[in-house]
């Protein structure tokens, strides 16, 4: 069964993809957000393409395991996935995977143009992988 991440963002939502055992995360892609309408067109091709059967989405709590503004938005998004979708979203916390993936990056000594490009995706695959790990 394979499962679709999402790394929800203003600007960039990164996206990752386990492999078909339910094992590993892939980073897939990352879109530039021009909206949910357009977002959701482009999940329902990966939805489609990799048989998906279950969204993890990535919840930005504070470091108290409060929800702050960005864990607010953050579900209204999954909100409206969840009456667009007809697939089980899951929420998990995605506490410090940018900075893990930021991290990630420099070490591979990866331009600053370059992390700007991978960054969002990477910590979907992150998200994911912890979810894969945990389950």
């Amino acid at each position: 069964m394979r499962i679709l991440a999402i790394d929800y963002g203003n600007k960039r939502v990164g996206t990752a993809v386990s492999d078909a055992m339910g094992w590993t995360a892939q980073p897939l892609s990352t879109i530039e957000m021009h909206g949910h309408r357009e977002l959701l067109e482009e999940l329902n091709k990966y939805i489609e393409k990799y048989d998906v059967k279950k969204i993890i989405v990535g919840m930005p709590y504070n470091m108290d395991g409060t929800k702050g503004k960005r864990a607010e938005i953050t579900q209204a998004f999954i909100n409206f996935l969840k009456n667009n979708l007809d697939i089980p979203i899951e929420i998990q916390d995605e506490r410090l995977t940018s900075s893990q993936a930021e991290n990630i990056l420099l070490e591979a000594d990866v331009s600053r143009e370059g992390r700007k490009k991978v960054i969002d995706k990477l910590a979907a695959s992150l998200i994911l992988q912890s979810y894969l790990d945990a389950n």
